[in-house]
């Protein structure tokens, strides 16, 4: 874990953004007890949570907690890490005496209901989990280090910080749990900051 997180370090000094999966267990993250998946818990990383979607014809109605464990499916990862210390830009947005670094930062679609549709062997299926938001955040990032560039601008690098900052700039989610924490106002162990609204975050990484 130190070694890994330690390049994890190393890249976000460099300004590069990587972004990790929660993780598809809830909670407990397949163990007998809450815990965080790493490497989505180390401090140097976007940790990216899941969501599921409803919809009402095409347009999205509400935006809840992703947990299907009482269908036999799974649940975004989340919760509090024994090893990491919450981060500075962190701490302001977690509950009153956490003191772990909070997983995840953001979410995202993660449900296979509401999932993705991809072409394997040349067969079409839809998929879903947090390790389909870990790349759904990469390509905006890399959608908004775009126009950066054409604006002549330094790419966005570590963006963590400048995301716990304006928090305004994400659909907040508030329904739902994981398995031990619920999802409300603000950050949460489920979902954190939410899910994004990509031309806001484009101005606020543009400043």
């Amino acid at each position: 874990m130190t070694a890994l997180d330690n390049a994890c370090q190393s890249a976000a000094a460099l300004g590069v953004t990587i972004t990790v999966a929660s993780g598809d267990n809830g909670s407990s993250d397949g163990t007998s007890t809450n815990t965080v998946d790493f490497p989505a818990s180390s401090p140097h990383v976007l940790a990216c949570g899941g969501t599921a979607l409803y919809a009402n014809g095409t347009q999205i109605s509400e935006e809840v907690v992703w947990d299907d464990q009482a269908s036999g499916g799974g649940a975004t990862g989340g919760g509090f890490s024994a090893t990491f210390p919450a981060p500075t830009w962190q701490t302001s947005a977690l509950p009153s005496g956490s003191s772990g670094r909070g997983v995840p930062d953001v979410a995202g679609n993660a449900s296979p209901e509401t999932g993705y549709n991809i072409v394997v062997d040349g067969q079409q299926e839809t998929v879903g989990g947090t390790s389909a938001v870990a790349p759904l955040w990469a390509g905006l990032i890399a959608l908004i280090n775009q126009q950066l560039a054409q604006e002549g601008k330094q790419t966005a690098g570590f963006i963590n910080p400048t995301l716990y900052q304006n928090t305004a700039d994400f659909q907040d989610i508030t329904h739902g749990n994981n398995g031990a924490y619920s999802a409300g106002p603000g950050w949460d162990a489920c979902t954190g900051l939410g899910s994004p609204k990509g031309t806001a975050l484009l101005s606020a990484l543009s400043q």
